[in-house]
C-alpha cells in the first residue's frame, strides 16, 4: 500500500493496488454527507477496488498517516 498527499490540494490517494496501464476504469463516489467529506473509490476493469482518493484529507484522515505519506504536488502537473 501506498499514500500520497498534495498539501495544497488537501487531496491523498490511498493506492491499495498496483496501477498498472490499464489504469482506473470508473469512479464510485461516496455519499460526502455520511462520511464526512469526499471520497472516491477507483475500480480498474476487473471491478477491483485499486485506489481511494480523499479530498479535504486533513479533515477526514489522522495527522500522523498524513504525515507519513509521500508528498506531491498536483497543482502544478499539466
Amino acid at each position: 500500500m501506498k499514500i500520497t498527499y498534495d498539501k495544497e490540494a488537501d487531496a491523498a490517494y490511498i493506492y491499495l493496488q498496483e496501477i498498472k496501464h490499464e489504469g482506473v476504469s470508473w469512479t464510485h463516489p461516496c455519499d460526502s454527507i455520511e462520511v464526512k467529506g469526499m471520497i472516491n473509490l477507483d475500480f480498474d476493469n476487473k471491478d477491483i477496488l485499486i485506489g481511494i482518493e480523499v479530498l479535504s484529507a486533513s479533515k477526514t484522515l489522522p495527522k500522523k498517516l498524513l504525515d507519513s505519506a509521500e508528498r506531491i504536488d498536483l497543482s502544478s502537473k499539466d
